[in-house]
């Protein structure tokens, strides 16, 4: 009897670099969480807008305070902020989805009329609303992303479970007289794993892109906590006398934002199968 190898497949460029960028904000936010080289909140006038060097590698801002220890910092406060929203707004998303899609009728309608009003505003335009009225805090940060993403959640669900319903999968389950619930929880929810996937990829990075620019405009995590955003919103009146205050930071995000996306392409090749050769 013979046996066909199967050919090995090299990962491909995108999901290396996309991995390895991933990687390091993983590993800078644990890092940032657990160890700094300084107190990121310390004042030190005497070493302020220090230039990066052998005592502070990235340098120091106004105030004295390491650059790269606030930078590791906000990287646990950025990472958080993406990963607990992303898992939040994926999971109510996919419920109100996966119901809607399959259940049809009246239901459907209304929940769709809603979510289609919340998809014409922006997600950061819909988030600054809700977080001038929560005021800026790390869970209202949470809350008001969550609720802005969500819809674009429902939306890639929805579309999906319309095109399961119909399989003969479903039908042979229901001729079984199993329940709807039972229907939807196992066969229907596990089919939407693929493209859950890679919308959370992508959708991490929107997060994080979103984090920062509200942090930039100053309804993000308050001051002296670092975030990415905060740090480049307090570099622009030194942007000429001290550059590596903007510099570090905005490097930070868009690495941070290329290897997500770079790991979503990569994610999507292998998950979709239209992308399939």
């Amino acid at each position: 009897m013979t046996t066909t190898a199967v050919p090995f497949r090299l990962p491909r460029a995108n999901a290396l670099v996309g991995g390895l960028l991933v990687g390091i904000l993983a590993l800078a936010a644990i890092v940032g969480l657990l160890w700094t080289p300084y107190d990121p909140l310390a004042i030190d006038f005497r070493a302020r807008l220090a230039p990066p060097g052998p005592a502070h590698w990235l340098g120091t801002d106004d105030f004295g305070r390491d650059v790269l220890s606030r930078l590791l910092a906000g990287a646990w406060t950025s990472a958080s902020i993406g990963v607990v929203t992303t898992a939040a707004a994926v999971a109510v998303g996919t419920l109100v989805g996966i119901l809607t899609g399959f259940l049809r009728g009246w239901v459907d309608r209304v929940v769709m009329a809603v979510n289609d009003t919340l998809l014409s505003f922006p997600g950061i335009l819909f988030a600054l609303g809700l977080l001038a009225v929560l005021g800026a805090n790390k869970w209202g940060i949470i809350l008001a992303l969550s609720l802005a993403y969500v819809p674009t959640v429902v939306r890639v669900v929805r579309a999906t479970v319309l095109s399961l319903r119909e399989r003969d999968f479903v039908a042979a389950s229901r001729i079984c007289g199993n329940s709807a619930l039972y229907t939807m929880a196992r066969h229907v929810a596990p089919n939407c794993i693929a493209p859950l996937i890679i919308l959370a990829t992508v959708m991490f990075g929107w997060i994080i892109l979103a984090e920062s620019a509200l942090s930039f405009l100053g309804l993000g995590v308050p001051p002296p906590a670092p975030t990415w955003g905060n740090m480049l919103a307090g570099s622009r009146p030194l942007i000429a006398q001290a550059p590596w205050l903007g510099i570090f930071p905005g490097l930070a995000i868009a690495l941070t934002l290329l290897g997500i996306n770079l790991l979503g392409d990569a994610l999507r090749d292998r998950l979709d199968p239209r992308m399939a050769r």
